[in-house]
């Protein structure tokens, strides 16, 4: 998926399969909020979707939600080490993007 286990960034991907994930959502569900988020601009393929949550699972970065008995739609959650590897990501993303106004606009 193109993460490294320690502080690599995250993909564009999984960033926005984790920031739906803050609330329970099926898979149907995780590709159509990407694709509201992102303004249509990322359209994650089932194939993409659910090799990537399954990675996710593995790493415990979400898992599973419990729902009804006769519910055919899995269900997965944002973990707490999700939630933090998440933080990691937006500290990364502002220090870029501070560093980046910084040269651009001429602070440096």
């Amino acid at each position: 998926m193109g993460e490294s286990s320690e502080r690599g960034a995250l993909t564009e991907a999984v960033f926005y399969i984790l920031l739906s994930l803050y609330a329970p959502m099926h898979g149907y569900g995780i590709m159509q909020n990407i694709k509201n988020l992102s303004n249509e601009r990322v359209n994650l393929g089932a194939g993409t979707l659910y090799g990537a949550i399954n990675t996710l699972l593995e790493k415990d970065w979400i898992k599973s939600v419990i729902g009804a008995k006769d519910s055919r739609k899995k269900e997965y959650k944002i973990t707490d080490l999700g939630k933090s590897i998440m933080q990691i990501e937006l500290d990364r993303l502002e220090e870029l993007i501070g560093n980046g106004k910084k040269i651009i606009g001429g602070e440096l």
